[in-house]
């Protein structure tokens, strides 16, 4: 659940509870001293002013309105303050506190014990900080409602004593923590559950059976953690679910057919497991069922979607199983689907002409398959309207790349088509695309010259044309493009919509990808130009193993983002410029096999290069100078490790000694 969502369930909660900000009233003493105390450990953040005796003007404190004379604090609600520190044991002394709200800042330590005896507490917000240690045992909530202890450090079992004496939970979020074992039977107990997050932790055994006495349960997540056997058929208790997601664990068997039972289930995921068998009827005959990811499991069969029970169905990922079979043509039939993926099976044949209705898709995939007729799939795509994100990659293989079909993408954000082995020259029709940020079609067998005119692409940001046969000089449009020369640029990235696997990395966003221009293992002649240098923003630059000729110009210490730089392989001359050693981010660089000559640069990041970026250079030299040991080649330099060199090293060591004096904790 999102930010947003809990900060209105926490609000619905508050609500409940008439309270009210006091002006020119003073607050009850033993709270005075109690706020004072704590203000006491925080060390940074809090702007309370300790001459100020009514505390019930303080930033983030609200009293009550029970007398004139004295008011009670209610509310301590701090969340988002920057505040640096550890909470005192004084806060128990806030007998009347029904909500504490410390959120999303820096502190850490321990919880004290005595925290978790306020009779009158309904919200506790601790999420986002930097707290460690077991939840406190012996715990006294009876009125509590809302606990959100997210992306803490917090370890050890679940305590059973706080779910066993606070049977009242509406909400409750343990998610992103190091909790370890089994989910304690008492959890049982918590009937008005309505929302649970396990979520980012190490819990371990089969699935806890104390869940499926939550009849109210709408949001279950216990994806990422250590979970194992059969997906228990004793969900189907659980009537009110609308979210449950068991992705990212070690579940096993055939998915149960019990679907028919959660009438109010929109999203389910089950991706990254181990299930097998065939798609469950219930679940592909869902009328409530919005999202279903089940991708990255062992599924098999045909893929016999229900699009006409199926009527809300908006993302499907059935993407890494053996499915097998043509790609359905069914699936054309569920008009509000946006994300489709399939690919990463064992699928066949030709995309169905019927896809061309399918009017909401804004993402397919369908690489990694045995698909064929790559003119055909692209003339039916083309009439999806709103895609944006198209991924064809291993399939067609051999085919020839369309060139001047009257193809029409204008939508398209991300097109991925690598790995076929296509024929052909760079493809024209993309000249239309003026909205792509992100293009790889490499490890193909295209010819010719890599055209002009990338200048009025102003959100291409990634482009990947490796591994083809290209000839001919490199444009000097890519040296104009606008997403690689300003930092913000106006179209935002978006979400794939499902994972994107390249080599061996995952992406979920766009904006995973650092800005790479990669026209390595081609045929490129020429120079390279001086305005390479005006692509401040970009990362990564790799012209392995082409043609290219002339000086290493000086201009691109312009490039002042850049972590990889691979000129390698090519006929270069003259001297390595000196002016890279402003390159203070470079953690890669490479100009072996060339003609260069002089002495090797010895300031900036060079010194952390490894002797071979530098052979194969007859005239090149180093004076007084002793390489460090060879570093594991990553041949295709899709991602590196970015490494800092001395000055980076510097800031970083400065910084860490700022957080020792302050005494923060940071996760590890």
């Amino acid at each position: 659940m999102s930010y947003l969502a809990f900060t209105f369930i926490l609000l619905m909660i508050s609500f409940k509870t008439p309270f009210m900000r006091c002006q020119n009233v003073s607050c009850n003493s033993t709270d005075l001293r109690a706020l004072i105390r704590f203000s006491n450990f925080i060390e940074w953040g809090l702007d309370w002013s300790s001459s100020e005796s009514n505390c019930c003007t303080w930033t983030g404190v609200t009293c009550d309105n029970s007398t004139i004379s004295s008011k009670r604090v209610v509310r301590l609600e701090l969340g988002a303050k920057k505040l640096v520190g550890k909470l005192s044991e004084s806060l128990a002394d806030l007998d009347q506190l029904r909500i504490l709200n410390v959120s999303h800042n820096l502190l850490r330590g321990y919880l004290p014990g005595k925290l978790f005896g306020l009779q009158k507490l309904e919200i506790l917000d601790l999420s986002n900080n930097y707290f460690v240690g077991p939840i406190p045992g012996g715990s006294d909530l009876p009125l509590i409602r809302y606990v959100d202890i997210s992306k803490n450090n917090f370890n050890g079992t679940l305590y059973a004593t706080i779910f066993e004496t606070s049977p009242h939970f509406q909400v409750l979020n343990l998610a992103n923590n190091y909790f370890t074992g089994e989910v304690p039977a008492s959890f049982g107990s918590c009937y008005y559950l309505q929302h649970l997050f396990l979520d980012g932790n190490d819990l371990t055994g089969n699935f806890p059976e104390s869940l499926l006495q939550l009849r109210d349960l709408h949001t279950l997540n216990i994806q990422d953690n250590l979970f194992l056997g059969s997906l228990n058929e004793g969900i189907s208790n659980l009537s009110n679910l609308v979210k449950l997601d068991v992705s990212f664990n070690r579940f096993s068997g055939i998915l149960p057919d019990v679907f028919e039972s959660l009438g109010k289930l929109e999203h389910f995921s089950a991706r990254s497991n181990m299930f097998y068998g065939h798609l469950p009827k219930s679940l592909v005959n869902s009328p409530s069922i919005i999202t279903l990811d089940l991708s990255s499991n062992a599924l098999s069969g045909i893929i016999n979607i229900n699009c006409s029970a199926m009527l809300h169905l908006s993302s499907l990922s059935l993407g890494a199983n053996q499915f097998c079979g043509p790609v359905p043509e069914s699936i054309s039939s569920c008009q509000r689907l946006s994300n489709l993926n399939l690919g990463r099976n064992n699928l066949s044949g030709e995309v169905p002409y019927a896809f061309k209705d399918l009017q909401a898709l804004t993402s397919i995939s369908l690489s990694n398959s045995s698909l064929v007729n790559i003119s055909s799939a692209l003339a039916i795509l083309q009439h999806c309207k709103n895609l944006t994100s198209l991924f064809l990659g291993d399939n067609f293989h051999d085919e020839q790349m369309p060139r001047n079909m009257n193809l029409h993408f204008r939508n398209l954000k991300t097109l991925v088509i690598p790995h076929c082995g296509l024929k052909g020259q760079f493809p024209i029709w993309l000249g239309s695309s003026k909205m792509l940020q992100l293009l790889d079609i490499s490890w193909n067998q295209m010819t010719g010259t890599i055209p002009s005119g990338f200048h009025e692409f102003k959100f291409l940001f990634y482009m990947d044309l490796s591994h083809n046969s290209f000839t001919g000089e490199i444009p000097v449009s890519l040296t104009e493009l606008e997403g690689l020369i300003k930092k913000n640029v106006s179209e935002e990235r978006p979400s794939l919509g499902f994972p994107l696997f390249k080599a061996r990395n995952m992406y979920k966003q766009i904006s995973s990808f650092r800005p790479t221009l990669d026209l390595s293992y081609n045929k490129l002649s020429g120079l390279i130009w001086p305005s390479f240098g005006n692509l401040k923003e970009l990362h990564v630059l790799n012209l392995k193993d082409n043609h290219l000729s002339g000086n290493i110009p000086d201009s691109l210490s312009g490039m002042t983002n850049l972590e990889v730089l691979d000129l390698s392989q090519n006929e270069l001359s003259g001297e390595i410029p000196l002016s890279l050693e402003k390159l203070s981010f470079l953690a890669r660089f490479s100009v072996a096999s060339n003609q260069l000559h002089g002495e090797i640069p010895r300031g900036g990041q060079f010194l952390t290069f490894p002797s071979p970026s530098f052979e194969g250079n007859k005239g090149l030299f180093s004076d007084n100078v002793t390489p460090r040991q060879p570093q594991p080649a990553d041949e295709e330099m899709t991602i590196i490790g970015l490494q800092f060199g001395f000055g980076a090293v510097t800031g970083f060591l400065l910084t860490v000694s700022f957080c020792f004096l302050s005494g923060w904790v940071f996760r590890k």
